[in-house]
């Protein structure tokens, strides 16, 4: 049997090497993740575009204030307050178009209405 498999130092070697190979496919993982989200010509025209926090607040009253509140401090859906911190303008944006949050429904915003929504949830 051979014990330089089995001796600390090499252990160590293959901890180390293991670790770093899930370091590098960790940061791969995020890096594809961002270019298929950047690629995507909705989310690329929304995030050019300059919003408008007043009309987006507007937007929010009709949309979302029934589940979020007036202030969007929270009702049947949860309080939006601080939720820019929380989460990517991408991650905001599937979040408002997917429906994939039930109950929360997909909203089907033009380009300039989902940057004036998204320019106001920054403002929360």
């Amino acid at each position: 049997m051979d014990n330089r498999i089995t001796t600390p130092s090499i252990l160590l070697q293959r901890v180390i090497l293991m670790m770093l190979a899930i370091l590098l496919a960790i940061v791969f993982s995020i890096f594809v993740v961002r270019v298929v989200q950047a690629s995507d010509p909705y989310v690329k025209t929304v995030l050019a575009l300059k919003g408008d926090p007043v009309q987006g607040h507007a937007i929010f009253q009709i949309n979302c204030a029934g589940c979020h509140g007036l202030e969007a401090s929270g009702r049947v859906g949860p309080s939006l307050q601080g939720v820019s911190k929380h989460k990517s303008r991408y991650g905001l944006i599937h979040q408002v178009i997917s429906g994939e949050t039930p109950p929360m429904p997909k909203f089907q915003a033009s380009t300039k209405e989902m940057a004036d929504l998204l320019s106001y949830l920054e403002t929360l």
